[in-house]
């Protein structure tokens, strides 16, 4: 079986399965209407294209959160117009967003339609992004092709993370990593939740989400960043160094001036 995995790491980045009117809310992870969107856009795909867009929708997806990012907030002045054509009011819109989150996205299908969206993600028919027009990918966001499962390539893959995020973990050999996806990708998972996000049309007539499970754990990647603490060891025991347990502070000062 052939995998594509791909890092997710705009600038900014939004995935709202259940935003609607003033308010647009985005999820902590990416959403299967937004990667699958990405890919029909790389394939041509258009927004009344329902039924060339069913033909993804046989396609698993996992993703590995490896930098969790800060949700942001602008706001946007719209206007609405009577069916005259006058003016009516304007109102204020609010538009959430994550800011310097990295997600690991693996795809996962048959051979041939994994070969070919993996070609059209390397030249794209349309602009890809991230869930909003203003929210473009990254110039090294495809990863490459890989054989296996999507759940192999989670946890085998290098954590993804920025160096400064890294080295907030410095003190720990093996970083724990959210992973999210299709259940029948992870089939041990126990944890799941019904999400609004497989995508049956994305016409601006009226776009349209079907409920699936997406199940959740937790993977154990190495850490580049690790910094092994300073011990010595004594007839074969584990000992802080004398450089460790210096201290200005003598606790038998006080017996000593008696």
């Amino acid at each position: 079986m052939k995998i594509i995995l791909m890092k997710f790491k705009g600038p900014l980045q939004s995935y709202g399965t259940d935003s609607h009117f003033e308010t647009r809310h985005t999820d902590d992870h990416p959403s299967k209407g937004a990667v699958l969107g990405l890919v029909a856009a790389a394939l041509g795909i258009r927004r009344e294209e329902s039924e060339k867009l069913r033909k993804l929708c046989n396609l698993h997806m996992v993703v590995r959160v490896d930098q969790v990012g800060q949700r942001n907030r602008e706001f946007q002045i719209a206007a609405k117009y009577k069916k005259t054509g006058d003016h009516e009011r304007n109102y204020v819109t609010y538009r959430y967003y994550l800011e310097d989150a990295v997600f690991l996205v693996a795809l996962e299908g048959e051979d041939d339609l994994i070969k070919c969206i993996y070609e059209a993600l390397k030249r794209p028919y349309f602009a890809l992004f991230y869930g909003r027009r203003s929210c473009p990918v990254n110039y090294d966001f495809l990863i490459g092709l890989f054989d296996g499962t999507a759940m192999e390539q989670i946890q085998n893959q290098p954590w993804l993370a920025a160096d400064w995020y890294q080295k907030k973990y410095a003190k720990q050999e093996k970083i724990r990593l959210d992973v999210y996806g299709d259940k029948i990708c992870m089939p041990k998972a126990r944890q799941k939740v019904l999400r609004r996000d497989q995508p049956v049309s994305f016409s601006q007539m009226g776009r349209q989400h079907d409920l699936r499970f997406e199940v959740h754990e937790i993977v154990r990647i190495e850490n580049p960043a690790y910094v092994a603490p300073d011990i010595q060891t004594e007839n074969g025991i584990f000992v802080a160094s004398t450089e460790t347990i210096q201290t200005e502070h003598d606790a038998f000062a006080a017996l000593m001036e008696e």
